[in-house]
């Protein structure tokens, strides 16, 4: 069988099924996010990682409320208006890096086309309470794409300094209309290479979800699109159905045509590749933090 071939739907195979959460570490994470009324998308976007990472006390942290203005047929966070912005998040995220005592952490947020900047100042304000609490903590921020207002939002978040910025184009053009039909493939691309332009010291990520009905080829064109914007950090994973009404699940991509996405990746030059059926943007991303600094480190020694 080629290491592409994919098993139909109706068989859900072992390599993708997880433990339930639960212990200790599992329910004191969750208390203290329930204690400094922080949202976290391992439980909004019912990610299959959340036992194994809140065991660890890894916890990605989404600012901006729990309710997103956009409804993208592939997330579980919930659509709606949303409350007003928390002006304590920022300080209470801080907190929490402090008291889990992480070395790397990874903030998200929902889509807040309701403001005018997207958002973005309060990215800018995690990252500012982060640096002055645990100045130790390297910063990794998985943003939206900030529809109209992406270039002022992108450069002031640079500013602030992150370590990290991601931002996913999630799946291949073709399946945009019906898959992130409130967003747009080149837009996400345009934001991704205006972080390079801005500080090219930055890394950049961004990631895919497989299992939609994308074609080989299309996936390739994506990476090539990716490498244009100098993208550093690719991720690949299966995506799972939330729930019915969400979009369905059309094929289970093989650990093995995984294994030969991330061989022809690195080969088109990305930093670091992480290609797995569990792969999400934040799933060790600590440790994946290390060996993309590592290398670029061996990259320019080099040059």
């Amino acid at each position: 069988m080629s290491p592409l071939a994919r098993l139909p739907r109706e068989r859900k195979p072992d390599w993708i099924r997880v433990k339930a959460p639960g212990g200790t570490a599992f329910a004191e994470t969750k208390a203290m996010m329930r204690r400094l009324y922080l949202n976290t998308v391992c439980e909004e976007a019912a990610c299959p990682n959340i036992g194994e990472c809140w065991t660890k006390k890894h916890a990605t942290v989404m600012i901006l409320g729990d309710t997103c203005t956009r409804a993208c047929a592939f997330c579980n966070v919930k659509t709606g208006m949303p409350r007003a912005v928390d002006m304590l998040e920022p300080q209470h995220t801080a907190d929490a890096a402090a008291e889990l005592g992480l070395s790397h952490i990874v903030i998200t947020s929902v889509d807040r086309d309701d403001l005018p900047d997207g958002g973005a100042a309060q990215f800018v304000k995690v990252i500012q309470a982060l640096r002055r609490t645990t100045p130790g903590t390297t910063i990794e921020i998985l943003t939206p794409d900030f529809r109209n207002k992406a270039q002022a939002a992108v450069e002031s978040i640079v500013e602030a300094g992150p370590d990290v910025y991601n931002h996913n184009l999630e799946t291949v053009p073709r399946l945009y209309p019906t898959i992130r039909p409130g967003a747009r493939y080149y837009a996400s691309l345009r934001l991704l290479e205006s972080v390079k332009r801005h500080d090219p010291s930055i890394f950049t990520k961004s990631g895919m979800m497989m299992g939609l009905g994308e074609e080989r080829m299309e996936v390739h064109q994506v990476m090539d699109d990716m490498r244009s914007a100098d993208v550093d950090f690719l991720t690949l994973g299966q995506y799972l159905q939330p729930t019915p009404r969400h979009a369905k699940v059309i094929d289970f991509v093989t650990p093995k045509a995984f294994d030969a996405y991330a061989a022809i990746a690195r080969a088109k030059g990305f930093l670091l590749v992480a290609a797995s059926p569990l792969t999400r943007s934040s799933y060790h991303a600590g440790d994946d933090f290390m060996r993309l600094r590592a290398a670029r480190e061996a990259k320019l020694a080099k040059a």
